[in-house]
């Protein structure tokens, strides 16, 4: 005969069903997540005027105004309401948040978008670029927001999710993917993207340990368990390495820039101050430039801190330093007016800092692709292709980072895109079109075809001409509505 042995519970698991589980409304919880996390016409002019917000504030570079799109976005609903289903098993409540968080997704960018095609300013600002460089930091503030939204849900601590709202920034990202998108910007487009992915289901997957852990789905068997924790690690995982990577380097660039400093005032006596550093880790080689305050001037300075560089960071380093004699008395006055004279070469070091990072952006390569002549301030990159891209966008892009960076000569080579169709009227040829097409022509060093009508394609060979490209008559028909087409040829003698 066998005996029944009775196991006794497990204090703390008793304590944690009598005391936490217990203490939950879940109906109440469940109804109020279901509330928020659906589609609506309300969510839906909510996260336009949210989107309007963050595009328009990251524009203006104002971290005040991207703040306020932050307070208003109701991304939170659909993200907590999917870590819920999640947590669950509820597939119509996976179904619903998804379609929200879907339909969320696509207003925010598509306005964002189209925001960014009727401004008059479309540079990349500094709160556009902290939003293309997401790194496993972000990461874990979005797994601490995700715990502390998810228990002010279930307690009702409304007020704690404003501050969770901040921390996750959901919408930003997005309006970084619209303005991604509208100038055909893919570093951008990606950067911002993983970003917001890397909130949405590390929220998603927070949300679903913290309903698991207050009792939501406690009928589930086992399987489905262990199913839920390796999803939601899963995620983690495939999130975290990319971010991890992106993290690695920059602690690599913190220790680096300490070493460039520590090695650079080495090479000189006691007293010398090291005054102005300017750092490139994005070319090959990495550029270093820095003005030195000294008593002794040393001659093989530069040569002695680009060799111990290169060693010590395992990549060339080239070091340009400026070196100002300083004393006591009249030595110390003109070192200062020297030290002033050096600031307009400093400034400049940024401003060529500043096209270097504007063109690789804009022209989807990376930084060590830009070749830059700092005494000619004259800065070339050629654009990778972008799908379907008339000729007339590379040259907004290029137009765009000649604005922000003011003294420089900047030139985006383009791919040989398709060629604007020129309209004539009034024996005249439609001034955009062909300075577009001059543009490019001058850029590609190609000469160009015209076909259509031949006294229309007289009268643009002309314009062509008189603006220095080389231009003939080919033969073909013109444009369906009428224009003039245009197409690139074989340069000459090919």
């Amino acid at each position: 005969m066998s005996t029944l042995v009775h196991m006794p519970d497990n204090p703390l698991l008793t304590w944690w069903r009598s005391r936490v589980v217990a203490s939950v409304d879940h109906v109440d919880v469940v109804a109020k997540v279901r509330d928020e996390a659906g589609f609506s016409g309300r969510y839906a002019f909510m996260t336009i005027m949210s989107a309007g917000i963050a595009v328009l504030g990251l524009l203006l570079s104002s971290p005040a105004v991207v703040i306020g799109a932050m307070l208003i976005s109701p991304l939170m609903g659909p993200i907590i309401g999917l870590g819920f289903g999640l947590a669950t098993f509820d597939w119509d409540e996976i179904r619903t948040s998804g379609i929200a968080l879907a339909a969320g997704f696509a207003i925010a960018v598509a306005f964002t978008a189209l925001l960014v095609l009727l401004s008059p300013i479309q540079n990349v600002t500094s709160e556009i670029a902290a939003r293309t460089r997401p790194n496993l930091f972000d990461l874990a503030v979005a797994l601490f927001s995700a715990l502390a939204g998810a228990y002010a849900m279930v307690r009702g601590r409304a007020g704690t999710v404003v501050g969770v709202a901040i921390a996750t920034a959901l919408m930003p990202p997005l309006a970084v993917v619209g303005f991604g998108l509208a100038t055909w910007n893919w570093t951008v487009f990606a950067g911002s993207l993983l970003l917001f992915c890397t909130n949405l289901m590390t929220i998603a997957g927070g949300a679903a340990i913290v309903a698991r852990f207050y009792g939501f789905g406690s009928h589930l068997s086992p399987k489905q368990t262990v199913l839920q924790t390796v999803l939601v690690f899963s995620a983690l995982a495939a999130f975290a390495i990319p971010l991890g990577l992106a993290l690695s380097q920059i602690a690599w660039e913190a220790t680096a820039s300490r070493q460039i400093r520590e090695v650079i005032s080495s090479n000189f006596e006691g007293g010398a101050r090291l005054s102005q550093i300017d750092i490139e880790y994005q070319t090959d080689p990495i550029r270093v430039g820095a003005t030195v305050l000294t008593r002794d001037v040393r001659g093989d300075a530069d040569r002695r801190a680009s060799a111990t560089l290169t060693r010590l960071l395992g990549r060339p380093t080239q070091v340009d330093l400026e070196q100002i004699r300083v004393g006591t008395g009249a030595q110390a006055e003109a070192a200062q007016v020297a030290a002033a004279q050096s600031a307009r070469d400093t400034a400049a070091r940024r401003i060529a800092t500043r096209a270097v990072e504007q063109l690789a952006l804009v022209a989807g390569t990376k930084a060590d692709a830009v070749l830059i002549d700092r005494d000619a301030r004259r800065a070339v990159v050629t654009a990778t292709p972008l799908t379907g891209a008339p000729l007339s966008v590379y040259r907004t892009l290029e137009t765009r980072v000649s604005a922000s960076v003011e003294g420089w000569t900047v030139t985006l080579v383009p791919p040989a895109a398709a060629l604007p169709d020129v309209a004539v009227a009034e024996d005249k040829a439609d001034i955009v079109a062909i300075a577009t097409a001059v543009w490019g022509a001058q850029r590609l060093q190609l000469p160009i075809g015209v076909a259509g009508r031949d006294a229309d394609v007289e009268i643009t060979v002309a314009a062509l001409t008189a603006a220095g490209v080389k231009a003939r008559a080919v033969a073909g028909a013109g444009a369906p509505d009428g224009k003039i087409r245009l197409r690139w040829l074989a340069p000459d003698g090919a």
